[in-house]
């Protein structure tokens, strides 16, 4: 099930002068401006290979950007996938042991497991807790349009649609079903909260300059929809939302899809999408579509997510 190696226009950086930050955790930068306001986390690199966030909290930080009211925390998460980074297997430096994203529970955080992605979460934990909203930025394996992720509350989805881009959103009313993510922890994670909004952007491909471009201008965007920054704000169109009906983990090595896919295909109900091992995948509804089909199947990761269309 090999593919191509894809094309890689932005490159990591050393990010050595960004190690001591100011709040006592590494790759973690606060700025308060002294004036009541929101506290925004905007966090990069939760997947060691996503270089778009890493783009943009490095514009936050070389571009002296400060909050005007509120508070402003930029953080580089998972710097030890990144720096494990191989262009030749551009793939492998997604996680060292444990997917970041999804190891935000108190099962986990409070555990004996241990791993370098479970350390970086423990003591990354305060810095989560404490924000009020949470930008989230990710990238896609496959050269895909850009979407939002986010649970299915209303504060979430204001806030997602409030702004220019991306146009298309990913509502998970269940959760992930594979795992907690850094925007489901603690109160994020609940309905009736004081918490704000917490969204995933995925930017579009991986190793792509568009996916930087978009992840700087959605970071600016995010910063001033809360107030922090004077941000004009770009005429927001209507979005396509889909709803997350299950995600499906990979059971057996020889998964393989029906037919070629990248996401965003569409499958009618009852349709075989899939066999893992001998175990079919079928749409569980018309216009079943696919989003983020796995590029390599790995036993125990996701291999899709298969949703539905929500009408406007």
């Amino acid at each position: 099930m090999g593919q191509n190696l894809p094309a890689i226009e932005v490159m990591p950086r050393d990010l050595s002068a960004y190690r001591l930050g100011n709040v006592g955790v590494d790759f973690v930068h606060r700025f308060d401006s002294g004036v009541p306001g929101p506290h925004v986390l905007v966090n990069a690199l939760t997947h060691g290979n996503e270089f778009c966030g890493m783009v943009a909290a490095c514009h936050l930080l070389d571009t002296g950007v400060r909050p005007l009211r509120g508070t402003l925390t930029v953080s580089f998460a998972n710097v030890a996938a990144y720096e494990s980074f191989d262009p030749a297997r551009p793939f492998e430096s997604r996680q060292i042991t444990h997917n970041f994203n999804r190891i935000w529970s108190e099962e986990w955080l409070d555990g004996s497991d241990d791993s370098v992605e479970l350390r970086r979460a423990r003591a990354m934990r305060a810095v989560v807790a404490e924000a009020d909203h949470i930008l989230d930025i990710h990238s896609t394996s496959q050269d895909v349009v850009p979407f939002w992720v986010y649970p299915a509350f209303a504060r979430n989805a204001r806030a997602a649609s409030a702004l220019a881009a991306p146009a298309v959103h990913l509502v998970m009313p269940q959760g992930l079903g594979s795992g907690t993510p850094v925007i489901q922890h603690g109160r994020h994670g609940q309905a009736q909260s004081n918490a704000g909004a917490a969204l995933v952007v995925e930017c579009g491909q991986h190793f792509k300059q568009s996916s930087a471009d978009l992840a700087i201008q959605v970071s600016m965007d995010f910063l001033g929809h809360f107030g922090l920054l004077e941000r004009a704000a770009a005429p927001a169109t209507a979005p396509r939302r889909f709803e997350l009906l299950t995600t499906h983990v990979v059971a057996h090595a020889d998964f393989r899809f029906t037919r070629p896919v990248i996401g965003f295909e569409t499958f009618a109900k009852g349709e075989l999408i899939a066999m893992d091992g001998d175990q079919p995948l079928h749409a569980t509804c018309d216009d079943c579509t696919l989003f983020m089909p796995t590029r390599e199947p790995v036993v125990g990761r996701e291999g899709v997510y298969l949703t539905r269309p929500l009408a406007d």
